[in-house]
């Protein structure tokens, strides 16, 4: 059997499938830069969006924050007096674990806890 009979068709054959192949590739990265730009176009809108909200909430959340500040010593002074009931009643103890309160405080400051 002569080889050059049975080359001619099969590199013909691979010649198209290279061609199909290429095209395909060719089209699966047009998509993916569609995909890109659009998820891109979407996250700057949505992030656009986001700070136009955060500058409406954030006199909001200030007030709330300096409302925190102004009542903090209070409250570290509400939890001193749980802790040392809890000391007292064994019993109340299981509450403050619970709620993840320390049976012994550490020293009081007066500093508002970092961010």
């Amino acid at each position: 059997m002569n080889e050059s009979e049975t080359n001619p068709p099969v590199a013909d054959d691979l010649a198209v499938q290279i061609v199909c192949l290429r095209r395909q590739i060719t089209l699966l990265l047009l998509a993916l830069i569609i995909v890109s730009g659009t998820l891109t176009t979407f996250l700057f809108y949505q992030s656009h969006t986001m700070g136009k909200d955060l500058a409406v909430i954030e006199p909001q959340a200030q007030a709330i924050i300096q409302n925190y500040s102004k009542n903090l010593p209070g409250i570290q002074k509400f939890v001193q007096e749980l802790v040392a009931y809890g000391q007292a009643h064994p019993d109340f103890q299981q509450i403050l674990k619970r709620n993840g309160i320390p049976l012994t405080l550490p020293a009081a400051t007066n500093s508002v806890p970092k961010k």
